[in-house]
Parts: C-alpha cells; sequence; structure tokens
C-alpha cells in the first residue's frame, strides 16, 4: 500500500534522464499537488506519476491527477477530467472522463489555471455523481 508521495532521492532518480525543462515542469507539478494535498499517495508507473487521494481510494476511483513524461512534453492527465471547471479551456482529448493538458514549456504552461485544474481535482469526489 502507497500512503506518501515519493521521496526526494526516488524524483530525482527517476527524472535524471529526462530534460532539465521536463524535469522542471514536472517538479513543479508535483508541488502544486503538495501544497494542496500534503497527504496524497504517489507511485511512478511505466511513463510517469499517479497521485491519488489513498483515504479516499486508488488511482482510479481517488485519482488526483497523473504527470506524464512524454518525449518532448509534459502531460498534466486528470482521470476525472471531464468533470472539473476549465475556463481558460486547457484540458483536451482524453477518453470520456480522462482529460488532460500538454505542457511543452515551463515558461508558456498556464500555471495560475494549472494549480486551479489540481486544486479542483483534489476537491472532486466521483461519488458525488450517484
Amino acid at each position: 500500500q502507497v500512503t506518501a508521495m515519493l521521496s526526494t532521492d526516488e524524483v530525482e532518480r527517476i527524472l535524471e534522464h529526462i530534460s532539465p525543462e521536463l524535469r522542471d515542469i514536472v517538479l513543479e507539478l508535483r508541488n502544486i499537488v503538495a501544497c494542496f494535498a500534503p497527504e496524497a499517495a504517489e507511485e511512478f508507473r511505466n511513463k510517469g506519476f499517479i497521485i491519488y487521494d489513498a483515504q479516499r481510494g486508488g488511482p482510479v476511483s481517488a485519482g488526483i491527477c497523473q504527470i506524464l513524461i512524454l518525449h518532448n512534453h509534459i502531460e498534466l492527465a486528470f482521470i476525472h477530467g471531464a468533470f472539473l471547471l476549465d475556463p481558460k479551456k486547457l484540458l483536451e482529448g482524453g477518453s470520456r472522463y480522462k482529460k488532460f493538458v500538454r505542457i511543452s514549456s515551463y515558461e508558456a504552461a498556464s500555471w495560475e489555471a494549472l494549480k486551479d485544474l489540481i486544486e479542483a481535482s483534489c476537491h472532486f469526489d466521483p461519488r458525488s455523481l450517484y
């Protein structure tokens, strides 16, 4: 059972082979999540970090976000993205419910809007839909 964010050493080891630009984006996103959900659980799988509220469930039922490391960009994905307010229209694609924001550059990222999406996702409980 994973019950905490990964250690700095683990994260540095995971990120040691990606570009400094993408590494900075990943670290900033993780910091934002930690501000809104300090008790969040985090796992690293395949292409990225999966962050969720383990007190409410697992990565899907209580998913906060995924930070996926792709070739030349980062995708900040929300398993319940279709239910989040997105006034800046940053969310795209994905499946019926899962949506993501593509982040190619730290400087060009809409950090305030990303913070709002992450905060909304931290507070979203899919059980509220039933």
